[in-house]
């Protein structure tokens, strides 16, 4: 393939359409072969001229244009890496249905070469549960998932759905490209092995399940994470191509049966300080550490050498205890230049702008480069195998929202730290 590639950009019908131009300049400047494909809807927000002169090459939206040449097989044929951006809640619909009633539709399933999408739409598009279970299709078939942002919508709306930048678009599209650690490289739409993925040659730390802190021998003060959403992020990231040390805390018994895989090295906590301890000593060279373990802040200030008696008069048993160092605030406030720390928050909240609230000023107290917020009771969260959860920066602005399984909501994390290693 060499260093030149072969690029296809698909356009879809956007406001955000104006930044592909961008993002086709870009990849000129690099030396790369771009072919522009345009929707009829992407031609009423930016011109074909505009299009042909950025990429030095003709656009078009019809496959009845050179029939002779079977252009819409040809483009999909050819092409090293196939780019959307914007990509609309219409077209990731068409996507994940395989659908190909234009040339972008006929070209992408033309293709074996990897995909990246940048959505960009209205926040209550890009939450609809439709748009989430078509995201959460492409990305099991390997599809790279740029962003969205959050930040300034049309109409003067704000929240995520704002179409990422160029620059960070053709970034992960470019690092697509790169061969894949290990044997899990990913499928395309057909089905086929994909060479490239977005956290090859990183190292990401990740810790998962509940830590226990004993009362005696017998005894133990803990919580209900079964460790699933630490596993999937685990899991996720290996399949990304990332190398992952996952430090697990008493994973529920299905759940330890998935930890283990290609990529991915299990190191065994207990308590909240030897979680510590094994998450510090991972962290010294990891490029990302994700806190998503469930880790006691208290634990009893002595624990007994024999089971404690019941004393059977009736009388109460009181148990003083101690806090837990803050394992996330002391990773934060010893990372090291460029590493990604990223916290999560299980909160108890009546509301969701409680639970922002309550998020808000954990990041503040944290300063993490993100706090992961989700609500938690007798049956939501642990134990669970869905999730819901909401995305802050270090400075507490909402940069992302996930709902679905907990493997989709790893995937919505991982796509905003990807977004944070490519600036």
């Amino acid at each position: 393939m060499g260093d030149r590639l072969n690029i296809v950009v698909g356009i879809t019908g956007g406001i955000a359409a104006y930044k592909a131009a961008t993002v086709v300049r870009l990849l000129v400047k690099a030396g790369h072969d771009v072919h522009v494909v345009p929707t009829e809807s992407a031609l009423r927000f930016v011109g074909a001229p505009t299009l042909e002169a950025l990429s030095r090459n003709p656009v078009t939206t019809s496959i009845f244009d050179d029939v002779a040449a079977v252009r819409h097989v040809a483009l999909g044929q050819a092409a090293d890496l196939v780019v959307i951006a914007p990509a609309t809640a219409n077209s990731l619909a068409k996507l994940a249905a395989g659908m190909a009633d234009d040339l972008l539709g006929t070209t992408v399933l033309a293709s074996r070469a990897p995909l990246v999408v940048a959505p960009a739409m209205h926040t209550e598009m890009w939450s609809n549960p439709a748009t989430v279970a078509n995201v959460a299709t492409l990305r099991s078939r390997g599809v790279v998932v740029v962003g969205p942002a959050s930040g300034e919508l049309t109409g003067g709306d704000r929240g995520p759905g704002r179409l990422s930048e160029p620059e960070e678009i053709v970034a992960a599209a470019l690092a697509a490209v790169v061969p894949a650690r290990g044997d899990l490289p990913g499928r395309d739409l057909a089905g086929h092995d994909l060479p490239g993925r977005d956290l090859a040659g990183r190292h990401v730390v990740v810790t998962a399940g509940g830590t226990r802190e004993p009362l005696d021998p017998v005894r133990f003060l803990g919580n209900r994470s079964s460790g699933r959403q630490g596993v999937a992020l685990a899991r996720a990231a290996a399949d990304r191509g990332a190398r992952v040390t996952l430090v697990a805390a008493h994973l529920d018994a299905d759940v330890a049966q998935q930890a283990p895989g290609t990529g991915i090295t299990v190191v065994e906590a207990s308590t909240t300080r030897s979680l510590q301890e094994a998450v510090t000593a991972a962290a010294r060279d990891a490029d990302v550490v994700v806190m998503a373990a469930a880790v006691a802040d208290y634990r009893p200030e002595r624990v007994a050498d024999a089971k404690i008696k019941k004393a059977g008069d009736g009388a109460d048993l009181t148990l003083r205890l101690v806090e837990n160092p803050d394992v996330l605030r002391g990773l934060v406030e010893t990372r090291r230049p460029g590493q990604i720390v990223v916290g999560f928050a299980a909160e108890t909240a009546e509301s969701r702008d409680e639970l922002l609230a309550l998020g808000r000023a954990k990041a503040e107290r944290k300063g993490a480069d993100l706090l992961v917020l989700n609500t938690v009771g007798w049956s939501a969260g642990f134990g669970t195998a869905d999730n819901d959860v909401v995305v802050l920066d270090a400075s507490g602005t909402e940069v992302a929202a996930a709902r679905g399984s907990k493997r989709e909501v790893a995937e919505a994390v991982l796509d905003e730290i990807v977004g944070r290693l490519l600036r």
